[in-house]
């Protein structure tokens, strides 16, 4: 049978034909004239090389067994269509696709739970969350690795859009026993004097903390210790090494159970902002678009609170 010459017309015909039994009702069903009709059936069984359909009492057609075999190859390609129908309309309106989802590492103590919300929203759309510190994800937004980021403060390079979608405070924290957690305020001189805790070169967090220690400091020197993770940091300081500035946001269940506790001091805590970035010169997919919809009619509920 020569399969690459059949047409969807064709099995239509052949279908409206076999369920209506006459030419002339399937030529008012298919919107054609019987001899559109009786030519589509005619072409169908030139590809099948056999008869499809046959006179059947009081002279109704009815299928053949090869017209039968073709019926239900009809049947199965509509509802195969019929599904990329709902599926091509799914994608377009957003409720289907893949969305790559960077988040700054300071994120992923809420990201995952996030992540978890949109897929209860969104059942259909396929969130990837890459999590990496701040020049990471940059550097995948500019290599166009990812749909969405979140981070704290939206980079000059590549152009971006950037959505506030919560609150991002920043505080100095330290073991209860410190000197410096019965004091209130504590003064810059104290802080400076103390040794900082500090995230690798290029984080977020270890930018904005060399930038409140040379404001509050005007000059004078300090001392950081360089460690990888906050989760390093956090033990650190509870071990008494020294004091950190960190994210309110990480240490959320510490301050709760008192490992930790966060300095009081003027300028703390340094409040920011979580922002949700696009390429600005890339247009968003329809999932894009709904997920970053999603995100912020959460209106930062997924944020770790005190």
């Amino acid at each position: 049978m020569r399969l690459d010459a059949l047409t969807l017309r064709q099995l239509r015909s052949l279908r409206a034909v076999c369920d209506c039994g006459s030419l002339t009702a399937a030529a008012t069903a298919v919107g054609l004239t019987p001899p559109a009709v009786h030519s589509q059936l005619r072409a169908l069984e030139g590809l099948a090389g056999c008869a499809l359909m046959q006179r059947g009492d009081h002279g109704a057609f009815r299928p053949t067994p090869e017209g039968l075999a073709l019926l239900q190859a009809e049947s199965q390609i509509g509802t195969a269509l019929a599904r990329a129908g709902r599926e091509i309309a799914a994608l377009q309106q957003g409720y289907s696709g893949n969305v790559v989802l960077g988040v700054v590492s300071t994120g992923k103590y809420f990201a995952p739970g996030m992540v978890a919300q949109l897929l209860r929203l969104l059942p259909d759309v396929a969130v990837t969350l890459r999590i990496g510190n701040r020049d990471a994800i940059i550097a995948a937004l500019s290599a166009n690795e990812l749909d969405l980021a979140i981070m704290g403060r939206p980079p000059r390079e590549p152009a971006v859009i950037a959505d506030p979608i919560g609150p991002h405070p920043h505080i100095i924290i330290a073991a209860p026993d410190h000197p410096l957690a019965r004091q209130d305020p504590v003064t810059p001189g104290d802080l400076l004097a103390q040794t900082f805790l500090s995230r690798e070169e290029g984080s977020g967090t270890r930018i904005l903390m060399t930038r409140f220690l040379d404001r509050i400091g005007e000059g004078i020197p300090w001392r950081a210790v360089e460690m990888g993770t906050n989760e390093t940091i956090k033990q650190a300081v509870i071990a008494g090494l020294g004091i950190a500035l960190i994210s309110q946001h990480t240490v959320t269940e510490e301050l709760r159970s008192g490992r930790l506790v966060a300095l009081s001091a003027i300028g703390l805590p340094i409040q920011r902002s979580w922002y949700l970035l696009r390429r600005a010169d890339r247009d968003m997919t329809a999932a894009t678009a709904r997920v970053r919809h999603e995100i912020e009619a959460l209106r930062g509920s997924f944020l770790p609170a005190l």
